[in-house]
């Protein structure tokens, strides 16, 4: 499976990381993953720089509805995402949907650095505010 994630309760992390295709039911796997651990208030780092995704518009439109509707039932968890300027395009209308107001949403060019601005505190705090899943 080209899509990998560790889920750390203690820390309150949740790390998915893309290598080679990655197809909607893979996708989904990940977000049942994210629903059953009750992650959904989490940081959460997701490193798509090693990813091409096997789905056509129609496909990545389904994925950002059903996030959209987790992220109803409960408070999600400040969002960093790693990926190159060439697949943003792709991506952006997903993660428009996926935007709301007061969270923290970032985008890196490395995984290092989106790391580090998910442990900040006020990052790290922010998630801290919901324990529900979302």
């Amino acid at each position: 499976m080209p899509l990998y994630w560790t889920i750390d309760s203690r820390e309150r992390l949740m790390t998915a990381v893309a290598e080679g295709g990655v197809s909607k039911e893979e996708a989904n796997a990940y977000l049942d993953a994210m629903a059953g651990a009750r992650a959904g208030s989490y940081r959460r780092l997701f490193d798509g720089s090693g990813g091409v995704p096997l789905m056509d518009a129609g496909d990545i439109m389904e994925l950002a509805v059903r996030m959209r509707d987790m992220q109803q039932h409960g408070e999600p968890g400040p969002l960093a995402v790693v990926m190159p300027r060439d697949k943003y395009e792709l991506f952006a209308r997903m993660l428009g949907i996926l935007a709301v107001p007061d969270r923290p949403i970032r985008f890196f060019g490395d995984p290092a650095a989106a790391r580090a601005w998910l442990d900040e505190p006020a990052v790290r705090d922010w998630s801290k505010r919901s324990t529900r899943a979302g």
